[in-house]
């Protein structure tokens, strides 16, 4: 007869429930406390964008800077007065806001009333000029006054002396000549010696490359604004001027006082102003009229 042995009596080996069981249950439960502590910090960590806008954006290609266009420079003169007409003149240049430079005749300033008060206005005007073109204007005749280069010279210095002390640019009166730095020019050469005389005694003398014509009896433009323009386009395309690109016109005051002719004298410079390839000048910033002040102030005699 067999008979069990007490140990076997059905009591577990205390070797296998607490030797391995107790162990293996306490590794799995903290690896699956490691791993949900794992996942909550996942869960719980911000979220970071990545920053894909300069994938997504071109870097704009560099603009190219256009160079600024240098313009022709249309130097606008009048000469003769203070007469009739300059008063108009004055009004439509000052309108259109234009500089533009008046040679004025010595004379004419104290010849009546009116013409004073137009000098006046004259004087306190802006953006314009005001030089120098002789005192009696060779009382229109000029073969006889240029004879004789010191009487010349003493019409001018005495324009200069009673009104204009501030300049030495001067216009010959019925003579295209110049004398500006290296520019030499003289339209009649037996006007040469005088005007020789003028830059000996520190004058800066200054021509023009296109004239406005008119009748001298009536005092009518012969040219409308537009027949202007064309000549300035062509003198400008021919290189027809004293310097290139630029161009200085000759026009009379006194041609202007009838309303008809200021028309064509708005209509020119309005027509100028829209022209991108022009600017409209004062002759003091004619090329090489400041050194010829400065060396003018040198040689002047003292």
């Amino acid at each position: 007869m067999y008979y069990a042995d007490p140990a076997d009596e059905g009591e577990p080996s205390s070797g296998y429930f607490y030797g391995y069981s107790i162990p293996f249950l306490f590794i799995s439960i903290l690896f699956l406390s490691c791993q949900e502590k794992r996942k909550n910090e996942i869960v719980n960590q911000p979220v970071v964008l990545r920053d894909t806008s300069r994938l997504k954006q071109k870097k704009p290609s560099p603009v190219a800077i256009k160079p600024k266009k240098k313009k022709k420079k249309i130097y606008l003169t009048f000469d003769d007065g203070p007469n009739k007409g300059t008063k108009n003149v004055l009004d439509i240049v000052q309108q259109e806001e234009v500089p533009v430079t008046f040679f004025i005749v010595g004379e004419h300033v104290f010849a009546s009333p009116g013409q004073s008060q137009v000098w006046d206005s004259l004087k306190m005007a802006k953006n314009i000029e005001l030089c120098n073109h002789s005192y009696t204007h060779a009382h229109n005749r000029y073969n006889k006054f240029y004879q004789q280069p010191d009487s010349v010279v003493n019409d001018i210095m005495r324009t200069r002396e009673e009104l204009l002390p501030e300049t030495n640019i001067v216009r010959t009166p019925g003579r295209n000549t110049w004398r500006i730095d290296s520019l030499h020019f003289t339209d009649i050469k037996k006007s040469k010696a005088a005007v020789d005389s003028l830059q000996q005694a520190g004058f800066i003398v200054f021509g023009w490359d296109l004239e406005w014509h008119y009748d001298h009896k009536t005092l009518q433009v012969k040219n409308t604004a537009d027949e202007m323009l064309t000549q300035v386009d062509s003198m400008f395309s021919r290189g027809k001027t004293k310097v290139k690109d630029n161009l200085v016109i000759l026009a009379h005051d006194q041609v202007y006082h009838k309303s008809g002719d200021s028309m064509q004298l708005r209509d020119f410079i309005q027509k100028l102003k829209k022209k991108d390839d022009y600017e409209l000048a004062l002759v003091s910033s004619y090329p090489g009229i400041m050194k010829g002040m400065i060396d003018s102030v040198r040689t002047a005699p003292q």
